[in-house]
């Protein structure tokens, strides 16, 4: 045991020491998550537009106030249209609603100054009390694509309820001021999301963070392992193996130090991506045992792939080609589960069953099934490269 501890604290300091290291398990991983969030979309990303509006009193109660309140968007009261378009002009505010009374029903969406009439049957009325029909002109910046299509999309959705409660008003026979009725009465359908389906999915941002975390988890573990050949190369392997100890325990201590490093850059990923990218873990005690998991699973199987090799350049190589294929089968970068037989193909990787792990406890779920099955990937690979890490040191 004391030459154990001796050989996994001389592992320690160097492979902490080691710059390259650092950079694949905390540098490349977080650096990674933050493009993909960024390119694709974050959990801590929302809409905060800057929406004006000419007039519009109900439109305005109904629909902006509950997304102001919610923190979606800022509101201006803005006294024209002439004035909303100077306003998107100079990129003061994403998109102006102008309401405009007239016989027609029509919906603009502006390239930054100008407007564009679109389909009639984009807008409807303001306001069922009004004696005739009116329009939402939507104004825009060429600058704020995202906001004005959600711009439009509310004016459409708000003209479509607007519509209905007219229909319906008009085949009972009754006049606006049954209106108040109307809204009051129950919804013949409602569709509902299954709850459990939606809360054991990781939001973009920690699946980014995870994904990424769990694939570089594997190059790091590489570095470590192939750091056996290195000393092989340069003799020191050959002088440890020579002081009486037995081959095992030294390729044992050598796994471990190399598991150790990868459980230390394991978790400083999942503080540093909650701090600075938002990421939600989960419950401590589950995060703690998948991590710990996945990392001997990774140290099992980088390390038996590692013992077919002859020189350390080969074992790199082939080490590579391992960790990035089960890492985009495993879904690291993008979920697989729609994709026929590489979703199959995804039960047979740690990947996997991390994120699947994570989903799990996200729903107040047991990690149990997880956990077990990287284990299993350890409880394979760890022996297999025991037995031939000591044939690698003695060739």
């Amino acid at each position: 045991m004391r030459a154990l501890m001796l050989i996994l604290r001389k592992d320690l300091r160097q492979r902490l020491r080691d710059g390259t290291l650092l950079i694949y398990a905390v540098a490349l991983p977080l650096g990674m998550a933050f493009l993909l969030n960024l390119v694709m979309g974050g959990s801590a990303q929302r809409l905060d537009a800057r929406y004006g509006v000419v007039g519009l009193p109900a439109f305005t109660e109904r629909v902006l106030r509950p997304m102001e309140a919610a923190g979606r968007v800022r509101l201006r009261q803005v006294a024209s249209a002439e004035e909303g378009r100077e306003l998107t002009g100079r990129g003061e505010l994403d998109a102006v609603f102008a309401g405009s009374p007239g016989p027609s029903s029509v919906a603009n969406l502006p390239p930054a100054e100008t407007t564009d009439p679109a389909s009639p049957g984009a807008t409807d009325p303001v306001s069922p009390g009004t004696t005739g029909p009116a329009s939402i002109e939507v104004i825009g910046s060429v600058d704020a694509p995202v906001a004005v299509q959600v711009a439009r999309e509310l004016a459409e959705s708000y003209a479509a309820a607007e519509r209905g409660e007219r229909l319906a008003l008009a085949v009972a026979g009754a006049g606006p001021r049954a209106v108040p009725e109307l809204r009051a009465l129950p919804e013949p359908i409602r569709v509902r999301q299954d709850a459990s389906l939606s809360v054991r999915q990781l939001d973009t941002g920690t699946y980014h963070a995870a994904g990424t975390a769990v694939f570089f988890l594997f190059f790091a573990v590489l570095i470590c392992v192939s750091g056996i050949f290195a000393e092989r190369a340069s003799g020191m392997l050959a002088r440890i193996m020579a002081a009486p100890v037995r081959g095992p325990v030294v390729m044992a201590a050598k796994l471990l130090g190399g598991a150790l490093t990868a459980l230390i850059g394991m978790v400083i990923l999942v503080v540093a991506s909650s701090l600075l990218l938002g990421a939600r873990w989960g419950d401590p005690a589950g995060v703690a045992a998948l991590v710990a998991a996945v990392v001997l699973a990774a140290t099992g199987l980088m390390a038996a792939v590692a013992t077919f090799a002859r020189t350390a350049e080969q074992a790199a190589n082939w080490q590579s080609v391992a960790a990035t294929a089960l890492g985009i089968a495993g879904g690291a970068f993008f979920p697989v589960g729609q994709l026929g037989g590489l979703a199959v193909l995804s039960q047979a990787s740690p990947h996997h069953w991390f994120l699947e792990g994570l989903a799990d406890l996200r729903g107040g779920g047991s990690v149990a099934l997880p956990v077990a099955v990287l284990l299993g990937f350890a409880a394979v690979g760890i022996p297999v490269a025991l037995a031939r890490l000591g044939r690698v040191a003695r060739a």
